[in-house]
């Protein structure tokens, strides 16, 4: 099961590869602004989970730089449950006000990044 699930993975990584949506391209001055406003976002994901390559090419499409965070690794992983409350990616991490909100489900995501940023 290991070897079918990395292979599918590294086909969806291929595929994403070659199929790269292009980046929205914005006058200087708003791409800072929009840079500066994502500064307190950021994703939990693994690189090769279908859903977390549904997020990240919405990202790209609408040319925000978005921190992306690898949950599987061990200090970011303990993280996400402590404070997210369940391991499950994508997760958008959002600080907002001193507050920290943890947005999950990819489709959730991309409605949050379209009604913020498009």
């Amino acid at each position: 099961m290991f070897i079918i699930r990395w292979i599918l993975g590294r086909i969806i990584l291929l595929l994403n590869f070659v199929f790269t949506p292009k980046k929205r391209k914005r006058p200087q001055a708003e791409q800072q602004q929009i840079d500066a406003q994502t500064q307190a976002l950021a994703l939990y994901q693994y690189n090769a989970c279908p859903f977390c390559v549904k997020v990240r090419r919405a990202m790209r499409r609408q040319g925000l730089n978005i921190q992306t965070v690898d949950a599987k690794q061990s200090p970011h992983k303990d993280e996400l449950i402590a404070q997210g409350g369940k391991q499950q990616v994508p997760c958008l991490r959002i600080e907002e006000n001193g507050q920290v909100h943890w947005l999950y489900e990819s489709k959730e995501i991309i409605n949050y990044l379209d009604q913020r940023f498009a």
